[in-house]
């Protein structure tokens, strides 16, 4: 982590979501000027599928919204993914909405897949819930046709805990997921 970034629309709350950096990606709070380039990656059906809340088709309008909206609330911190060039390349976030346990998820353009860019950027916000914000479990879950990121879960010390239902905004209809947890331990901080 190299410390705070300063955000276009500067809330109180955006100002405080710091830079996580790896060998290869940063992880930094989404601008406005990523609206562009959010839509052209998440304008697309199989990201959509296996997510939670992309809606398909993926317009500008809801790149701009899920910006204006990210990190306004201690409930979330969302994170677009770039290449070390600056390349948007997907994003991530810790979700605490659901209860004291925060879950993560993640994204990422299909050009980037099968690049080990998804286990980098999940190793990075799991390091960053444990030693930054203290947290001692994470969950996550994963669609069951979904082996790619179920496999990036279990790289990264998410053990299966079970099957259950997830509803799938672009499907409009609920689909079953493995869900799955991580607790702290040594070989999560780097």
């Amino acid at each position: 982590m190299t410390g705070l970034e300063s955000i276009s629309s500067g809330t109180p709350r955006e100002s405080c979501i710091p830079v996580l950096e790896t060998a290869r990606l940063v992880l930094r709070a989404p601008r406005l000027g990523d609206a562009k380039a959010v839509t052209a990656l998440a304008n697309d059906r199989h990201i959509a599928e296996n997510t939670a809340r992309i809606p398909h088709p993926y317009r500008l309008a809801d790149a701009k919204d899920w910006i204006g909206g990210a990190n306004t609330s201690a409930d979330e911190e969302q994170f677009v993914i770039t290449l070390a060039n600056g390349t948007l390349i997907g994003a991530c976030g810790l979700d605490h909405r659901e209860g004291p346990t925060p879950s993560i998820g993640y994204w990422l353009g299909q050009a980037h897949w099968r690049k080990g860019y998804a286990t980098e950027a999940v190793r990075a916000l799991i390091d960053h819930a444990f030693a930054d914000l203290e947290h001692d479990s994470l969950l996550a879950s994963a669609r069951v046709t979904n082996p790619a990121s179920r496999r990036v879960l279990e790289k990264c010390g998410f053990q299966w805990n079970g099957v259950g239902l997830c509803r799938i905004r672009a499907l409009g209809s609920s689909v079953p997921v493995d869900r799955k947890s991580t607790r702290l331990n040594s070989s999560h901080i780097t």
